[in-house]
């Protein structure tokens, strides 16, 4: 019954907004009720996190051996999930209610933002012990560098998230970050024609 209660929360959300999302509408959809959703989740809050957290996951940032690319990839997974138009319609509104209620802060937190933190983090941690990223970085600063300009685009609308974004945004990020060997390496890759996209900036 949880699966059809969450695929109902999430076609709702998508064929009318979370404004007008229901609890009454999503048990109908269902084949449940009211009370019967609400011993499972307290709110329409508590609902939606748990439906946006099925459809877009919480995918960890990869380990692939390679930090840029892990970097990538886990921005790019950020940005598809929060940047469709579910993610639009929905989060703006959502994190709006946050500041009022810090159950639900606590919630979306722990279910939606700390877990892709945490592997991201994990990737940095691991550019470090490679050699690909300054010992002395600021980890926390970083992470909020790499996924600020999808979480700022997505409440605020004013650009669209684009296929690029998660590159040109960890690139951005590198050139204040890594190491002399990462640049060097990563140049020379460049060069080859190993690698797609812009090269950093050597100094």
């Amino acid at each position: 019954m949880d699966e059809a209660i969450l695929e109902a929360t999430l076609a709702l959300l998508e064929e009318s907004g979370y404004p007008h999302l229901t609890m009454e509408g999503v048990a109908r959809r269902a084949g449940t009720t009211k009370p019967a959703i609400r011993r499972r989740w307290p709110s329409r809050q508590h609902l939606v996190i748990s439906a946006l957290a099925e459809t877009m996951g919480t995918a960890p940032t990869p380990d692939t051996g390679c930090t840029h690319c892990d970097l990538i990839l886990g921005i790019e997974t950020l940005s598809q999930a929060f940047g469709g138009t579910l993610g639009r319609r929905t989060l703006p509104a959502l994190v709006a209610e946050l500041a009022d209620d810090p159950d639900l802060d606590r919630v979306f937190t722990e279910t939606l933002f700390r877990p892709r933190r945490a592997t991201t983090e994990a990737a940095l941690r691991r550019g470090i012990a490679r050699g690909d990223i300054r010992a002395d970085a600021d980890i926390d600063l970083l992470l909020d560098m790499l996924g600020a300009t999808t979480y700022h685009r997505v409440l605020f609308g004013h650009l669209p998230v684009t296929d690029t974004l998660a590159h040109d945004v960890v690139m951005a990020v590198m050139e204040g970050a890594a190491t002399p060997s990462w640049r060097g390496h990563y140049q020379q890759q460049h060069a080859d024609g190993r690698l797609g996209g812009h090269a950093v900036r050597t100094r």
